[in-house]
């Protein structure tokens, strides 16, 4: 359901913020939901209990993202659902140190409150007067000190340090936008403010030739080896492209050089090397090759191979068995005669989907194998690996 500013009066009321705290200790279930709200009709109005059960089941969502404070926090659910990996939060909000910070579209607040954290002086813009209403609730509810304020971003902005903005990138329909300019509102508005620093959140899958145009740096940040966002970084010296690694011990940079690398190729060696995703985007797989002592499968895959299995945290690792030219019956024999019965795939550039490969296998046994769909020099392989990965 939509939140509203009335069922925000009512969340926040003596009576709201009571059945909020009731609801924190049942049963939220979808099935217990219908009795839940029969049960509170008889002392609260329709929209009250709706209103109530939307706000407690998206605190308990809310945990991944905002940990303990979840529970004292507001969302709404496409909100939450918008809202940063808590590690990029944490990460992208140090440079908001000691700095006056605009946080343009900035909903209900995530990204403002961590950088208030930082000791940043933030004022964040929405045009959506309910998330301001909810970004002000969680700044106070977190004991925080941020303004919010409810503007049209494209009248301009106040002068400021730092310039945060993070557009709408999914229609109405909830479908990613890739292309920058149909944003919400449109990256190229960004020329016409004015602050030292810039820092916008993209889309992972941001077209990269629509950047060039802006300049600046283009980070690409993963958590734990799963992608989560690119930042354009104006104002700040950095390479063109950087790939940042995040786990909760530690951040991983790799940094792309001035001159364009090429890595050897080779075909299947000990180990069946994945590069991770943040590396892939920012193109820095060449590079992660030759640091590694490793090489390419194919010029267009980003796979590599090696004799010794790498120590690094940019990259998944599989012993490599065995490896053909790919062919189903041959493949499918291969695995018989080796009582395989169980198969993981993984594929890149390969046209056969897993699906159809695992249908087509038609395997009984009791061993179990992943196998690999790429390509040697232009040329579909196959590589069978253990079945199981090392980090």
């Amino acid at each position: 359901m939509t939140i509203s500013l009335s069922d925000l009066d009512f969340l926040i009321s003596p009576a709201g913020v009571l059945l909020l705290d009731n609801l924190a200790g049942e049963d939220l279930a979808e099935n217990r939901i219908l009795p839940l709200i029969t049960r509170l009709r008889r002392d609260y109005s329709q929209e009250q209990a709706r209103a109530a059960l939307e706000m407690a089941q998206l605190r308990r969502k809310a945990v991944e993202k905002f940990g303990d404070n979840a529970a004292k926090m507001f969302f709404t659910r496409d909100a939450l659902e918008q809202a940063s990996d808590p590690l990029v939060r944490g990460y992208r909000s140090q440079i908001a140190t000691s700095l006056r910070v605009i946080d343009v579209c900035c909903g209900i607040g995530a990204d403002s409150l961590a950088m208030a954290q930082e000791g940043g002086d933030v004022t964040g813009f929405d045009i959506d007067p309910v998330r301001v209403r909810i970004a002000a609730y969680n700044a106070a509810a977190l004991g925080l000190n941020a303004q919010f304020r409810v503007a049209d971003v494209r009248d301009g902005l106040p002068d400021s340090d730092l310039i945060f903005f993070d557009p709408a990138r999914r229609d109405s329909n909830g479908k990613r936008i890739y292309d920058v300019e149909r944003y919400q509102p449109p990256l190229s508005l960004i020329r016409e403010w004015s602050a030292p620093r810039m820092v916008v959140k993209l889309s992972p899958g941001v077209d990269l030739e629509q950047l060039e145009a802006y300049g600046g740096s283009v980070e690409f940040i993963s958590v734990k080896g799963d992608l989560k966002e690119a930042v354009l970084w104006l104002g700040s010296e950095m390479p063109a492209r950087k790939a940042t690694l995040l786990t909760p011990q530690q951040a991983y940079h790799w940094e792309s050089s001035d001159l364009p690398v090429s890595a050897p190729l080779s075909p299947p060696l000990g180990w069946l090397i994945e590069p991770d995703a943040a590396l892939l985007r920012a193109g820095l797989v060449a590079d992660a090759a030759l640091a590694l002592g490793a090489y390419q499968l194919d010029e267009t895959i980003a796979y590599l191979t090696s004799d010794q299995k790498p120590d690094s945290p940019w990259v998944r690792t599989w012993k490599i068995v065995d490896w053909m030219p790919f062919h189903l019956k041959k493949l499918r024999a291969y695995l018989r005669e080796r009582n395989v019965g169980n198969v993981t795939v993984k594929k890149r550039g390969a046209a056969i989907t897993p699906e159809e490969l695992i249908a087509g296998l038609k395997l009984k046994g009791d061993e179990s194998r992943t196998l690999a769909l790429t390509r040697y020099q232009g040329q579909p392989i196959v590589l069978i690996c253990e079945d199981f990965q090392l980090a």
